[in-house]
């Protein structure tokens, strides 16, 4: 079958020739133009060395190929702290319209003891859901984010269930959640990988990303308050007064618990490039400069390389990240199998996986009837420029000689794989 492919584009190739060098010339020729083993990704060969940090685990991941750009005891299962108002923004969002109306019941105005954050929320009390999730993500109220979570899953224990479930599809091994709040609970962990991909599952939401970047919202006097709300995001990478202010901060969830430690989790953007952070298990007031000093990393030693330009096989993805200076020829490959006419490919840089590619199968079929339809373009060319154009044949001949020449190409590459 490789043989016949190759076969038909020479024969392809030679009509095309035949075609150009036998057309007389009609006119004059016109021209145109390591350090610490628990930092994992310091043991990978040719990639920079990241910084080490004093917490227990972290991890920076690209987001758009999902490249484990740092890793530290990424797997290590740990406390989630306030990270987890993440996933219960981001699945509130994903269930709700942002209109809709949640009225305080027990759940919420009851549910805060020992001097938990809140907004003070009062039974009866009727907020919008969008409200609520500036309430959660900017001032942290554990007591919106258990009313909201009596809403929309029935249940505080119904919702925790669609957070669990939420985080299995995508791709979370090693995280349960027992509470919407991130309160300590000895049954509650995940571990910093599990946390960067619900952290760019939110960062991906537009309306996420939106609530997380915003430093100050209102809530406008309610059924029940006298006045309005301001809320002042918390957040210290947003917050241009702190020392830990960092300019391309999309957003983030920190806190402190004596259980989780400080735990950060955030995602950031510079030149095109976004990236998502996770510190967990740090000591207090240290995991936003951590978080700072690992992104500087990620956005200074990696770029982001397109591999598609000239692959005409390739129907989607085909972007890499990898260090500074890396060409296609320093990767290797991995294909999945054919379905549907196409198939993933993996991209490695010395065994680390960099990004994806979904790759399209032509047939022999296929390349036949394309080899037939330029020949038969480039013979209509040929006698549409006799008849009615002063344009010289060699130019047009030529562009359709390239587009044949490209076609082969593909054919010859097509048959070596």
């Amino acid at each position: 079958m490789k043989s016949k492919r190759l076969y038909s584009g020479l024969m392809a190739l030679g009509l095309a020739c035949t075609l150009i060098f036998q057309t007389p010339v009609l006119a004059a020729e016109e021209t145109a133009e390591t350090q610490t083993s628990s930092i994992s990704t310091n043991s990978i060969s040719g990639w920079p060395q990241g910084p080490d940090i004093t917490s227990t685990a972290a991890m920076i991941m690209e987001d758009s190929t999902q490249t484990t750009v740092y890793a530290k005891n990424m797997d290590q299962v740990l406390y989630p702290g306030a990270t987890v108002k993440v996933m219960t923004t981001l699945l509130t969002l994903e269930n709700a319209q942002l209109s809709d109306q949640v009225t305080m019941t027990a759940t919420g105005v009851s549910g805060v003891t020992d001097g938990g954050a809140s907004i003070s929320a009062q039974l009866d009390e009727v907020f919008t859901v969008e409200q609520c999730l500036y309430a959660i993500m900017l001032a942290s109220a554990n007591d919106v984010a258990l009313q909201i979570a009596e809403q929309i899953g029935g249940s505080v224990d119904g919702f925790v269930q669609m957070m669990n479930n939420r985080a299995v599809e995508l791709g979370c091994t090693n995280t349960v959640f027992t509470n919407p709040t991130g309160l300590p609970d000895e049954n509650q962990h995940t571990t910093a990988h599990d946390m960067a991909l619900i952290t760019k599952a939110a960062i991906d939401n537009e309306s996420f990303r939106a609530i997380a970047e915003t430093t100050s919202y209102t809530i406008p006097a309610t059924n029940v308050s006298g006045g309005e709300r301001v809320l002042t995001n918390n957040f210290s990478m947003l917050n241009n007064t702190n020392a830990s202010y960092y300019q391309y901060c999309l957003g983030g969830r920190e806190g402190y618990t004596e259980a989780s430690g400080s735990t950060l989790v955030c995602g950031a953007e510079k030149n095109g490039v976004s990236l998502i952070a996770v510190i967990l298990q740090g000591a207090s007031g240290t995991t936003a400069a951590e978080a700072v000093s690992l992104l500087n990393y990620g956005f200074d030693n990696f770029q982001l390389l397109s591999l598609g330009d000239n692959d005409f096989d390739m129907a989607s993805g085909g972007n890499v990240f990898v260090p500074n200076g890396t060409t296609a020829d320093a990767l290797t490959t991995q294909d999945g199998e054919v379905q549907d006419g196409q198939y993933n490919r993996q991209f490695f840089f010395n065994g680390t996986p960099v990004g994806t590619a979904v790759m399209s199968v032509t047939s022999p079929e296929e390349d036949t009837a394309v080899i037939e339809a330029s020949t038969q373009n480039l013979t209509n060319a040929q006698d549409y420029t006799v008849s009615h154009t002063s344009v010289p044949y060699f130019v047009i001949g030529g562009i359709g000689l390239l587009l044949l020449l490209l076609i082969l190409f593909r054919i010859v590459k097509v048959a070596k794989s």
